[in-house]
């Protein structure tokens, strides 16, 4: 069986994902996976952030035989387990992951004490209030 390692289109229309997998090379392209290496997100502004692989995977693939798709290749160049922007592809995901953290709420001063509200006030609060009926 001739094991190709190729992009498998996910996704929808004007919004493309891939999936990086390990295919026979006569399944169709969006076809039964033999094993699942990675994704690609074309949509990422950070062009170093896009592309994940599982390296020892594709390692593993690589030496069995297993023939990459040209456009698998170069990802694999780039950010393979001996890749050329390792680093950059670090400095963008943590950058990424720093971004999508939600806000933190600031923290209220142990040292400030809550006012008690009491009944009669309420009742007072009540009172002062118009009706339009």
């Amino acid at each position: 069986m001739a094991v190709r390692i190729r992009m498998k289109k996910m996704g929808r229309t004007h919004r493309p994902f891939f999936r990086i997998c390990a295919v026979d090379a006569r399944k169709p392209r969006d076809g039964k996976v033999i094993e699942e290496l990675g994704h690609y997100d074309p949509m990422i502004r950070d062009t170093d952030a896009r592309a994940i692989l599982k390296q020892e995977r594709i390692a593993y693939w690589l030496s069995v035989g297993a023939q990459p798709s040209d456009n698998v290749k170069v990802l694999i160049k780039k950010y393979g387990a001996d890749g050329t922007h390792l680093e950059q592809q670090r400095a963008a995901l943590e950058k990424l992951a720093a971004s999508r953290k939600a806000p933190v709420a600031p923290k209220v001063a142990e040292t400030e004490e809550v006012e008690e509200i009491t009944e009669e006030e309420v009742v007072v609060a009540d009172d002062n209030t118009e009706s339009t009926e």
